[in-house]
C-alpha cells in the first residue's frame, strides 16, 4: 500500500543520510521533496502543511546544525515525526476491557470495508491470546450477510449466533448477548449492517444497538482504498454515534495510503488494528512506530519474529534448527522449511521486514508461486535423493525437472543454494573463524521463530559478508537472486550446463 510513498521517502532520507554538514537550502530542497511525496500519496493538505511545518523547525534546529552527523539526526526527525503523525511511540492502542470480564465490541462501517470477515479475523485474534469470542451477526439488510459470517466463523472454530428469520437488528443483538454469556464467552463481537452511503437509517440503528449492548469498544471498519474520503466517513460517523478507534482494511491492496497517514490526525482516534489480506489470519495490531520504520525501509523484526511464533511448530522448528547445526540437514527440512515460509506471509511482505531489503530485491524475485516450484522440485525427487542429495546426478535431475514441469537449470540451482546454506551453517556450528554456536542455541533460536521459516528465508536471502565472523566464508551466491528468478546457473566451480556437468573444458582449454 505504501509502496510509493515508502519508494519516495526511502529515496530523499538515502540523499541526506551521508551528508557531513547540511544547510538550509539542503532542508528547504527535503521538505519539498516529502511534501510533494505526501500529497501524491493523498494526505489531508491540512496535515501534510502542519506536518511539514514542525518537521522543518526540527532540522533547523542546532541539534543538527551542530552535529557531527546531521545527516542522521535528520533520518531520525523524520522517522520520529512521522511515527507522531501515525499515533506516537506508544500509539498502539488496546482492545479497551470491561471490569465485569464480559467485553462486546462493534463494528461498523460502509458496505464493503469488509467487517464480516474483519469480525472473524478479530475474533480468531482474540481466540490465539487466549481468549474466548463470539461473532454476531446482526446484518438484516444483506440477505447473505449472516450465513457468510457463520461460514467463516465455523471454519476456524469461533462460536457465531445469527437468526435469519428475525428482522430486529437490536433484538438479534440482545439476543447474541444472552447467548455469549450463557456460553461463558468473555468477548462478542458484533457485525453490523453497512450502507453505500451515510444515511439517518444507517445511523439510527446503530445507535439503537449501542444503547441496547452498551459496548465497551466501538470500532469503525475503513476501506483504506476509499483515500481521503475515509477521514469523511471517520468524521460523519463520530459526530452520530461516537467511536474509539479504527481497523483499517486493505492494506494489501494498491491504494496510496493516504487515509492511514491522515485520519490519526484529524480525528484523535487510534488505528487499533490493521487487515493485510482476504485470509482469516491477514490481521495485526497496528504499531505507529513499526509502520514509520518499514514506510522509511528500516524494517520491522518485532513484527516478524512475532509473525514466526504465531505461524511456526516450535517443536519442529527445533528440530530443524539442530539439523541445520549438524551433518543430518537434507532437503526434506528444506522442504518443511519452505511450508513454514508460506505460513507466515507473502514473500514480499516479509522482505518489507528486513532491514534495508526494502527496495533491494525486485518484485519478479518475490513471487510466492516460486516456494511452489521449489516445493515441486522436491516433491519429484524419491526418499533417498531427498536424504541423500549428493547422489542427485545428471540423469536424475533431468528425471526431476520432468516431473516437476521446470528447466533443469531450476533444480540445479535449487541443489546450488541448499549446499550453499548446508555449507554456511556448518561453519557457524563448526566454529570457523572463531565463532561456534551457544549451547542450547538451537532451542532459543527456534521460541523467536528462527528454526522453520526464518531459516529457510535465511538461505534465499543470504547473510552480508560483513556480518559474518572473521575467516568465515558467505555463500557466494545467496541471496533471492540465487534461488528466485535468475537465469544466473553458475557456481564456484563455473557454469552447470544442463545436465549438471561441470564445463573443465574451457578449464583444461586454458591451461593449455
Amino acid at each position: 500500500m505504501f509502496e510509493s510513498l515508502s519508494s519516495k521517502l526511502q529515496n530523499i532520507t538515502a540523499k541526506m543520510r551521508g551528508k557531513a554538514r547540511v544547510t538550509e537550502a539542503d532542508i528547504k530542497e527535503m521538505m519539498r521533496e516529502i511534501r510533494m511525496a505526501l500529497l501524491e500519496a493523498d494526505v489531508n493538505y491540512g496535515v501534510v502543511k502542519e506536518f511539514v511545518s514542525e518537521m522543518s523547525e526540527k532540522c533547523k534546529g542546532a541539534d543538527v546544525m551542530q552535529s557531527l552527523t546531521p545527516g542522521q539526526q535528520i533520518v531520525k526527525i523524520v522517522r520520529d515525526s512521522l511515527t507522531d503523525l501515525l499515533g506516537g511511540e506508544n500509539g498502539s492502542d488496546k482492545l479497551l476491557s470491561s471490569s465485569t470480564g464480559f467485553n462486546t465490541i462493534i463494528l461498523y462501517g460502509l458496505q464493503g470495508a469488509g467487517k464480516t470477515t474483519t469480525a472473524v479475523k478479530l475474533a480468531k485474534l482474540l481466540k490465539a491470546a487466549g481468549k474466548k469470542p463470539m461473532v454476531v451477526s446482526v446484518d438484516v439488510h444483506r440477505p447473505a450477510a449472516a450465513g457468510q459470517l457463520k461460514v467463516l466463523a465455523d471454519a476456524v472454530g469461533i462460536d457465531c449466533y445469527i437468526d435469519p428469520e428475525e428482522k430486529d437488528a437490536v433484538k438479534i443483538a440482545r439476543d447474541g448477548e444472552g447467548k455469549a454469556r450463557y456460553l461463558l464467552c468473555n468477548y462478542l463481537i458484533i457485525d453490523t449492517a453497512g450502507r453505500t452511503v451515510v444515511d439517518d437509517e444507517l445511523m439510527g440503528e446503530l445507535k439503537d444497538i449501542s444503547d441496547t449492548v452498551n459496548p465497551t469498544e466501538k470500532l469503525l471498519v475503513v476501506d483504506a482504498m476509499i483515500g481521503q474520503e475515509a477521514v469523511n466517513v471517520a468524521q460523519t460517523f463520530e459526530e452520530a454515534i461516537g467511536m474509539d478507534g479504527f481497523i483499517m482494511t486493505k492494506l494489501d491492496g494498491d491504494a496510496r495510503g493516504g487515509a492511514a497517514l491522515s485520519i490519526r490526525k484529524l480525528t484523535g482516534k487510534p488505528i487499533k488494528y490493521i487487515c493485510t489480506g482476504e485470509k482469516v489470519d491477514a490481521i495485526e495490531q497496528f504499531h505507529p512506530q513499526r509502520m514509520a520504520d518499514r514506510i522509511l525501509g528500516m524494517g520491522d523484526v518485532v513484527s516478524l519474529i512475532e509473525k514466526a511464533q504465531s505461524n511456526i511448530d516450535e517443536e519442529e522448528a527445533i528440530k530443524s534448527m539442530e539439523r541445520m547445526m549438524s551433518s543430518g540437514y537434507n532437503l526434506d527440512d528444506l522442504y518443511s522449511q519452505f511450508q513454514q515460509m508460506k505460513k507466515m506471509g507473502s514473500l514480499k511482505d516479509l522482505v518489507g521486514m528486513l532491514p534495508g531489503a526494502a527496495g533491494k530485491v525486485s518484485d519478479e524475485d518475490l513471487d510466492d508461486k516460486i516456494i511452489d516450484r521449489q516445493m515441486a522440485i522436491i516433491s519429484s525427487m524419491t526418499k533417498k535423493e531427498r536424504r541423500v542429495p549428493s547422489i542427485l546426478n545428471a540423469s536424475r535431475r533431468k528425471r526431476i525437472a520432468a516431473g516437476a514441469g521446470v528447466e533443469v537449470s531450476d533444480v540445479n540451482k535449487l541443489i546450488t543454494q541448499y549446499e550453499q546454506t548446508s555449507k554456511m551453517m556448518k561453519q557457524f556450528s563448526n566454529g570457523k573463524g572463531g565463532f561456534k554456536m551457544p549451547k542450547g542455541f538451537a532451542k532459543q533460536a527456534a521460541k523467536m521463530g528462527l528454526g522453520g521459516g526464518m531459516n529457510g528465508m535465511a538461505g534465499m536471502n543470504g547473510i552480508p559478508s560483513d556480518m559474518l565472523p572473521e575467516g568465515m566464508e558467505a555463500p557466494s551466491k545467496g541471496g533471492f537472486a540465487g534461488l528466485f528468478g535468475r537465469k544466473n546457473t553458475e557456481t564456484d566451480d563455473g557454469p552447470v550446463t544442463p545436465t549438471g556437468r561441470r564445463d573443465r573444458k574451457k578449464k583444461r582449454k586454458g591451461r593449455r
